[in-house]
């Protein structure tokens, strides 16, 4: 089903990132007047408030994590199968090696996948901060305790009668003080600067929750003459963030340096366990740096439509110079290529002609890969994929449905239904993913081998019920990948038929004229 990206959605749930609250105003940022600043809201979990199971939320002020290494392990394996299972393609370049600590953030408009994306190209155990409720809600807040996962809340929530000033005070310079200390003593952070999730494709305006932690955690490092942590910008670029098997490509530009507070009494403070504001012209210093050096690795597009159509733009001039994009990650690179030029060589007819082409390949379901290399529609059928894509699911169908299958369906239902917004789309399909190898895997296994003993008429002792399930989790994951193989390639398959369809048509005759008109315009641009 196609849906619109410009379609303004409601702000998701899912904020692993800063915050803000009455009693900590916000600063005013010189320098990002055009981000946009937009409240989030509220959704129903973010109406209710667990004070009880807030206070009992795992937390450190010695620089030690709050969560459980044990827990991470196997969290950590659970989330590398959601990776996989999400994702077709995966390109992740590796962050520059640092001693201390390292803040990771990045534009978020993905709910949970944003941080899941980042965690897992990284070699630091990660502590992250997020919405009050992540942190009580069942399964979910079972999960974010022992990662160690501090809860927030927001300036939103207070201002709704949600919580009262004090206790949120209470509450978030624990959490502040928390993410300081464990930075400073080595670990990652994962955070999204905005304070919530979006679906515009550029950066809203950073709040000053992040910067302020960073400071102290630098200052408390310097203090224990401990290695300084860095702030690291990270690219987050999906095809299609809300589809199932989109691609991903995850970059790690230079590192910012995060600066100190030079003054013994404030170290002391933290280090006792106070929560001490860093100075504002600091803040703001820090904030104004991590906001553009974040723009420069996000789409900063006026809209998805322009974003598209630098894609597309981006492919052509590809096709031109007979260098074609073999990756994602070069579209990617390609498309920012294009942005910088159309900088300084403005041509709105060209644009407007690109992104006509581009909506009516998206409104298709396809992209500017649709263009072959004489910048006409590539009509070839792709019926062997079809066939074997096909052959595959069909094979993998009876182990996957009854694994699976269920989780999928509930994943897809709610993904599609739920007050959260588009962003927290595959946020289900990940938890279908994640928690299935947990739930029902170990049921099904076990019910299975019982069965399969039963039918050998062999004894159903613990060790071969045990040898049993574990051959049926191995056969579950043989299944399900050669199910997500013959999908990808079923895919192919039906993108191959739209293409030759809108071929056929008027929408069709229209793009090739509007791809022969950019052609010339962009050979000269340079």
């Amino acid at each position: 089903m196609h849906l619109s990206l410009q379609k303004r959605y409601p702000d998701t749930s899912i904020r692993i990132g800063a915050f803000s609250t009455e009693t900590l105003p916000e600063y005013t940022v010189s320098g990002t007047q055009e981000a946009p600043d937009i409240d989030p809201v509220l959704s129903s979990g973010a109406l209710k408030l667990n004070p009880r199971k807030l206070e009992k939320v795992p937390w450190d002020h010695t620089g030690e994590h709050p969560g459980s290494k044990l827990a991470w392990s196997a969290i950590k394996s659970l989330a590398i199968l959601s990776k996989y299972y999400l994702f077709r393609s995966i390109e992740e370049q590796a962050p520059k090696e640092s001693e201390g600590g390292r803040i990771y953030a990045s534009i978020h408009i993905n709910g949970l996948v944003d941080p899941l994306s980042i965690i897992l190209s990284q070699e630091k155990r990660p502590i992250t901060m997020g919405r009050h409720d992540l942190a009580t809600m069942p399964f979910i807040g079972w999960l974010t305790r022992r990662m160690g996962n501090q809860p927030v809340i927001r300036r939103a929530e207070q201002s709704s009668g949600v919580s009262g000033a004090e206790f949120a005070l209470s509450i978030n310079h624990r959490t502040l003080l928390t993410m300081s200390h464990c930075i400073s003593g080595g670990h990652g952070a994962v955070v999204m600067p905005e304070g919530k999730s979006h679906q515009d494709s550029r950066l809203h305006k950073l709040r000053t929750g992040a910067m302020r932690f960073a400071i102290n955690a630098s200052t408390i490092a310097h203090a224990k003459d401990l290695p300084k942590p860095v702030i690291q910008p990270v690219g987050l670029h999906f095809r299609c963030h809300h589809w199932f098997r989109t691609d991903l490509f995850v970059e790690y530009p230079e590192p910012i340096q995060i600066p100190i507070v030079d003054n013994p009494l404030h170290s002391k403070s933290l280090i006792e366990g106070t929560w001490i504001e860093p100075p504002e012209d600091m803040v703001i210093h820090l904030r104004d740096e991590l906001q553009n050096r974040l723009s420069e690795v996000t789409p900063e597009a006026p809209d998805w439509e322009t974003y598209r159509a630098w894609h597309l733009l981006a492919q052509i001039k590809a096709h031109q110079e007979e260098n074609p994009m073999l990756h994602f990650s070069d579209e990617v690179i390609g498309a920012r290529h294009v942005r910088e030029l159309l900088k300084n060589n403005k041509d709105p007819e060209m644009i407007d002609n690109a992104k006509k082409a581009s909506t009516i390949l998206y409104s298709r379901d396809l992209d500017a890969r649709s263009i072959s290399k004489d910048l006409s529609l590539d009509t070839r059928l792709q019926v062997l994929k079809g066939a074997i894509g096909m052959t595959l699911m069909m094979l993998a169908a009876p182990l996957s449905i009854f694994s699976t299958g269920l989780q999928s369906i509930l994943a897809w239902y709610l993904g599609n239904n739920t007050d959260e917004g588009i962003d927290a789309r595959t946020t289900h399909h990940m938890f279908a993913v994640f928690f299935s190898p947990i739930t029902l895997w170990p049921i099904f296994s076990f019910a299975l081998a019982y069965y399969l003993l039963q039918q050998l008429t062999l004894e159903a002792t613990p060790l071969a019920l045990s040898l049993g399930a574990l051959l049926m989790f191995v056969a579950f994951q043989i299944s399900n990948t050669a199910m997500l193989l013959g999908y990808d390639l079923w895919s192919d398959f039906t993108s191959s038929r739209r293409r030759r369809i809108l071929s056929k048509t008027e929408d069709g005759k229209l793009l090739s004229k509007l791809i022969h008109l950019i052609s010339p315009k962009l050979v000269a641009l340079k």
